[in-house]
């Protein structure tokens, strides 16, 4: 049978992942939601590498690249409880290439847990002064500055392992939850999952029209409003569509549903409803999801539940990952 995996770019992979991250029913979580619902999960908190984490599926690409490129060091960027630079740290260690990571401050004593992991993965890491976008990314240019000055060779990684590079790794993890859905007799309403560099979305949506499965994902806003991140997540599919030309896979604009209803007071301040979604799973389940990322995309899950949108249906949690974040002394 053709596999759709054949007919994908030929990118420089650097292999992070020892196997599929388990799918798996919640009967005791959807219980308590009326059974109004089938919720399954999507454990990518169980890939390998510290503490797990959906990004090391962008960072097989990126790692490939930085290789074949003749790297020796890594360099990006992201908040202090960033899953993604945490998990390029240990991408880095792995594949014996030094990290330089620049986290946007302000500084906090003592560092929180996943600085601290960073630092414990060898990491070298700069702590910026405010939480200023541009200044992180002027300390990113005069890190990568330094480092070429030195005689390194340095890879820059976009924010979030995002762009088309990273993305076609989230279409690969659209293509295996497609196989593993075939296998159980599973054909869900809807994936459900956090968004907030969009590069999860857009290569989840792409792998599972690629795999034949017209499955509705809902991005749950974590970071930004949805209409400054619907732009990013439609560029890029089309770039992903356009990678993937020889697949014949196609998504139309209107398929990308992106809801910041759970946004609150903005990305790593938590939320009333995402801290009951979390107890919900946690003293159902026995899973626990972290406040910055997945708790606010569960809290979306469940509130549509209880609002009556998925009666009768299936439903997937896609949990990200984000364990230390549990950890961190966040803003109230």
């Amino acid at each position: 049978m053709d596999d759709p995996r054949d007919r994908l770019p030929d990118l420089p992979r650097f292999r992070l992942l020892d196997g599929p991250s388990p799918l798996a029913p919640l009967p005791r979580f959807s219980a308590t939601l009326g059974g109004r619902a089938e919720v399954w999960i999507k454990r990518e908190d169980l890939l390998p590498l510290a503490f797990g984490g959906n990004k090391l599926r962008n960072l097989e690409f990126h790692v490939g690249a930085a290789l074949a490129d003749g790297a020796d060091t890594l360099i990006t960027a992201g908040r202090r409880w960033s899953n993604h630079c945490r998990l390029t740290a240990a991408a880095g260690a792995r594949a014996g290439l030094a990290v330089h990571l620049v986290l946007s401050g302000p500084p906090v004593s003592p560092p929180g847990p996943n600085e601290r992991l960073d630092v414990l993965l060898g990491a070298t890491v700069e702590v910026t002064s405010s939480a200023d976008r541009d200044q992180r990314a002027r300390a990113i240019e005069a890190a990568t500055a330094r480092l070429r000055a030195a005689g390194r060779r340095p890879y820059v990684i976009p924010v979030g392992g995002s762009g088309m590079v990273g993305a076609l790794g989230q279409l690969l993890g659209g293509l295996e939850f497609v196989d593993q859905a075939g296998a159980a007799g599973l054909r869900p309403a809807a994936v459900v999952l956090p968004t907030a560099t969009g590069g999860t979305q857009a290569g989840i949506l792409v792998g599972l029209r690629l795999g034949g499965l017209a499955t509705r994902v809902d991005g749950i806003a974590v970071a930004q409003p949805a209409v400054e991140l619907r732009p990013i997540v439609e560029r890029l599919v089309a770039e992903l569509c356009a990678a993937c030309a020889a697949s014949g896979a196609t998504v139309v604009a209107d398929e990308i549903e992106i809801r910041d209803d759970q946004l609150g007071e903005g990305y790593g301040r938590p939320t009333a409803a995402a801290e009951e979604a979390t107890r919900l799973l946690a003293r159902t389940e026995g899973i626990l999801v972290d406040p910055i990322y997945t708790a606010k995309a569960l809290a979306g899950l469940v509130a549509a539940v209880r609002e009556g949108r998925h009666d009768g249906e299936s439903l997937v949690f896609w949990h990200a990952g984000g364990t230390p974040g549990l950890f961190e002394a966040l803003p109230g």
